[in-house]
């Protein structure tokens, strides 16, 4: 397994969300579980990570040093996901992204809106009167895989405690997805704090459809860590 220097989070790191997506299509999980991803170490880029089997924690190592762990969990309860907003809200609160003037790693895969390609994601998470975030996502036409899917839950929960003064970064992640966004379909991500004790904190994202109904096509529930 490597990450490419593309899917960065920190510069010199992999995109949590990302990582943790690609750990868990590793996973092999039974009926009603999901994998969680603990991210131990900062994912390096463009290094063959070994993956070491185990029952039930699957490890991740780069030569001798830990990267992460994985282990089947029962799923969130998606009716306590962040409940989604309508299309306008979302870019509203977008185009009010705290990240276009301060973000501790402007060039993230998932939320950096310095690429130097323009070739991320551009999930900008903007926040809410209720305190929430919410940012808007147009799926590429080519479609995505369910890594990505995994990358665009990341974010939009540290977003929801992040602040200049304070980053943090991914420490563990479950998600549970419904179905895969069609290429071109419209979608609202929404992420929202549940608990912080100390340097942690407890986050909840989903993605919904942004069509009639907004049907909720996956959701996470993740820990972030202040640096």
């Amino acid at each position: 397994m490597i990450i490419g220097r593309r899917f960065n989070g920190p510069p010199d790191s992999g995109n949590g969300g990302y990582t943790a997506g690609l750990i868990a299509a590793e996973v092999p999980v039974e009926a009603g579980m999901v994998p969680q991803v603990t991210l131990r170490r900062p994912p390096p880029l463009e290094t063959e990570l070994r993956l070491r089997p185990g029952t039930p924690t699957l490890a991740v190592l780069a030569g001798d040093d830990l990267i992460a762990e994985a282990t089947p969990v029962a799923p969130a309860d998606p009716t306590t996901a962040p409940a989604p907003v309508s299309w306008d809200d979302a870019q509203a609160a977008a185009d009010a992204y705290p990240g276009f003037a301060h973000h501790p790693f402007p060039t993230c895969y998932v939320c950096g809106p310095r690429r130097p390609e323009h070739d991320g994601l551009n999930i900008f998470p903007g926040r809410l009167a209720d305190g929430r975030t919410a940012a808007t996502w147009r799926v590429p036409p080519a479609g995505v895989d369910p890594v990505t899917v995994w990358a665009a839950l990341d974010c939009p929960g540290g977003w929801a405690v992040l602040s200049p003064a304070r980053p943090y970064v991914l420490g563990r992640i479950a998600a549970q997805i419904t179905r895969l966004p069609t290429p071109g379909e419209q979608c609202v991500v929404t992420g929202a704090t549940r608990e912080q004790v100390g340097r942690k904190a407890q986050v909840r994202t989903a993605l919904y459809g942004a069509g009639p109904g907004q049907p909720l096509l996956a959701h996470a529930a993740a820990t972030w860590i202040a640096l």
